[in-house]
Order: C-alpha cells, then sequence, then structure tokens
C-alpha cells in the first residue's frame, strides 16, 4: 500500500501552501475588512494598544498586511518563504503575548491553533514553495521537486 504513496510527496507542499493561504486570507480578512464577525484595522489596534504593543496602529498593519497579503502570496506561492517568515513572526508575537496565559487548548484561547500555524509556516520557510508556484515558474526558487 506504501508503494501507491511513492511519487505524491510533491504535493504535501502544495497541500501545505493553499491550506496556511486560505488560513492567513481569512484571518486578514477580518483584519482588513471587517469581514467574518471581525473588528477590522480600528479594532485591532485598540486591541493591540490593550496589551501594551505600540504603537499599536502601526503594528495593526503589519498584522493585517502580512496575514491577509501573507496569505495571498504564499496561497499562489510567490515570495513564499518571505512571507512564511513573517507569519511565524506574527503567529509567535500571538502565542507569546495572547495564548500562553490561556493554556494549551484552543477552547479556552489557548496557544494549541496559533502556535499549530506557526509551524506549519515554518515548515514553508525551510521547504520552500511548492512544484506549482510561481516561485518556481518565474525563477525565485530553482530547485525542482522529483
Amino acid at each position: 500500500m506504501l508503494q501507491r504513496l511513492e511519487g505524491l510527496e510533491r504535493w504535501a507542499v502544495l497541500v501545505l501552501q493553499l491550506f496556511l493561504g486560505f488560513v492567513f486570507v481569512m484571518h486578514g480578512s477580518q483584519k482588513l475588512f471587517g469581514a467574518f464577525g471581525g473588528s477590522g484595522v480600528a479594532g485591532l489596534a485598540a486591541y493591540f494598544a490593550k496589551l501594551g504593543l505600540e504603537p499599536s496602529v502601526l503594528w495593526a498593519w503589519v498584522v493585517t498586511i502580512t496575514e491577509f497579503f501573507g496569505g495571498l502570496c504564499i496561497f499562489f506561492g510567490f515570495l513564499t518563504r518571505f512571507w512564511a517568515a513573517g507569519l511565524v513572526i506574527d503567529m509567535t508575537v500571538a502565542v507569546l503575548k495572547v495564548h500562553v496565559p490561556n493554556g494549551f487548548f484552543w477552547g479556552k484561547a489557548g496557544l494549541e491553533f496559533p502556535l499549530t500555524l506557526a509551524v506549519l509556516a515554518l515548515m514553508l520557510v525551510l521547504a520552500g514553495p511548492s512544484f506549482l508556484a510561481v516561485d518556481r515558474a518565474i525563477g525565485l526558487e530553482r530547485r525542482t521537486w522529483q
């Protein structure tokens, strides 16, 4: 049975790239447009001010751009390692500033979900974009998947 799965490894990074990009576009939409019950940039800036992250408006825009546009770029595989590194930083700060005091489990707003997203983004930093990524098509990433 395992022999049937050989040769499909290159699809793993594509699945990771599409999933992670989609998740961050959705989260970024909440921040950028106030979509899906999100608070928009102003609400995020107010929240950051309560956390002591100053200048809160600047950091709100940095996070919003990183999540929305970074998610789009990761989805299509454009500047994949750059945006994935930004998302690792984004999620690491979220884990440390917001979620650690709540424990591990996501049901209590713990660190389980943002830590998972950080690790998935780190996987893209290490592995690079998929074989169908824009980065590969335009020559930013030369190594091809076998």
